[in-house]
């Protein structure tokens, strides 16, 4: 999720020095490809049970072309290098593009992912809910197909809290008296100086009304909302009710110090549960969750959505059969079948309705789930969804998401007119970089 990227360089410098890095990439890309059906290569992140989906969709295409998945690293950063070094040495091996929700507004702007219109664009954008359909657009056009939504909630343990908290304010209460009563008591969430701390901080800001940036991406706002949100950040981090790692923890970890019974409430992704089932299933049934807690009281929140979407390459030879795969991959049944088996939410709102078990000629069982047996949290999940907030849809989102995490860590450190100032300064200086290398 932590975005590193270098300066803004000229075009023209940028582009011979990555073409120089690429040729070896390019020739490797291009062998393999003689006799057999057309290769339709998807370039995306490690996801356990992807494969069977591209399985799936290689059966209903029947020889007419074979999806390729080409799996990228598990770290977002170089994610999104490899594709972006690439893509900017024109490389055609390259069909669709698996691009976290923060990068198509930076692909669509450097002219790398073709526009999706016609028929492609109905079929990419039907019972899409809205907030997922917004990571996808770009200037009103729609650059790609809305494949998965994350949207995080509060996880806590019904032993411990049998009712959870709705407000930040009341979360911090309650933090403190299980601090009193020797109890787990540590507010988890990610804390790291990364993607993840930008999105706490997005999520804060969106819920009390605020904005970092202009609705269009282009200008820096940081209102009254905005340092509120500052204020807040500070006090639940200086309070001594976080994890003493707090500073060091992306996902994994904040996931992992709950698992281990080190903290009362964590604010994470719903991959958590699948992770918790299969290795503390006997303390499953004392896994809650509830919506994310209120930063004012009497106002929803809004948290920040994340997910990936499928965008086709501008420099693939094989369009018309890319649309067509990208839109099998993100089908709705290929979303439920990713739901129940890797925990991704839909973005399709009718799959979280959908029970029908996965093999609907038996009865729907732990070894034949469907969404109420494998995603119990879906209507929490849809509810959040519907109120979700979206990341500024920015093409110097990355230059602006490195500026923020390094700005606002150590959180705890943080005094709100002074950081405050900082940011609207230094996010300033970075919008004025148009450059998508990393």
């Amino acid at each position: 999720m932590g975005k590193k990227r270098l300066r803004g360089r000229s075009p023209a410098r940028t582009g011979a020095l990555l073409a120089a890095g690429l040729m070896t990439t390019g020739l490797l890309a291009a062998c393999g490809t003689g006799g057999g059906p057309m290769k339709i290569n998807v370039y995306y992140a490690p996801e356990d049970n992807f494969q069977t989906v591209v399985d799936n969709c290689n059966k209903a295409a029947n020889g007419r072309y074979e999806i390729v998945y080409n799996k990228l690293q598990r770290g977002a950063d170089d994610q999104r290098i490899q594709m972006a070094r690439r893509l900017a040495a024109g490389d055609t091996s390259m069909d669709i593009l698996g691009l976290d929700v923060t990068w198509v507004s930076e692909f669509a702007e450097a002219g790398w992912s073709e526009e999706w219109t016609g028929q492609n664009k109905a079929a990419a954008s039907d019972g899409v809910l809205q907030g997922p359909l917004e990571t996808a657009t770009y200037e009103g056009k729609l650059y790609a197909a809305p494949k998965n939504t994350n949207v995080q909630l509060l996880w806590y343990d019904d032993r411990i809290t049998p009712n959870p908290p709705k407000t930040w304010d009341e979360m911090m209460q309650m933090s403190q008296q299980l601090k009193k009563e020797g109890k787990p008591y540590s507010i988890v969430f990610t804390g790291a100086q990364y993607e993840g701390l930008v999105v706490i901080y997005n999520t804060l800001v969106e819920s009390l009304g605020g904005h970092i940036l202009s609705d269009d991406g282009k200008s820096v706002v940081m209102d009254q909302g905005a340092v509120d949100a500052l204020a807040l950040l500070k006090q639940v981090t200086s309070s001594g009710i976080t994890d003493p790692s707090l500073t060091n923890q992306k996902e994994d970890d904040v996931r992992q110090t709950f698992q281990r019974g080190n903290a009362a409430f964590e604010l994470n992704w719903p991959f958590v549960y699948a992770s918790y089932a299969e290795e503390k299933p006997q303390d499953l049934s004392h896994f809650k969750w509830a919506v994310y807690p209120e930063a004012k009281a009497g106002m929803p929140a809004k948290t920040t959505i994340g997910g990936y979407d499928l965008a086709v390459s501008t420099y693939s030879q094989h369009k018309p059969e890319a649309f067509e795969a990208a839109l099998c991959l993100r089908s709705a049944e290929n979303q439920k079948f990713s739901a129940i088996n890797d925990g991704v939410p839909p973005t399709i709102e009718s799959v979280y309705h959908n029970d029908v078990p996965l093999d609907p000629s038996k009865p729907a069982s732990n070894d034949n789930p469907n969404m109420a047996i494998k995603y119990p949290m879906r209507d929490t999940i849809l509810d959040a969804l519907k109120t979700a907030a979206v990341r500024p849809l920015s093409p110097a989102y990355q230059n602006a998401s490195t500026v923020m995490s390094k700005i606002l860590s150590p959180p705890s450190e943080i005094d709100p007119p002074v950081t405050a100032q900082q940011l609207r300064e230094q996010l300033s200086d970075a919008l004025q970089s148009k450059g998508v290398i990393p």
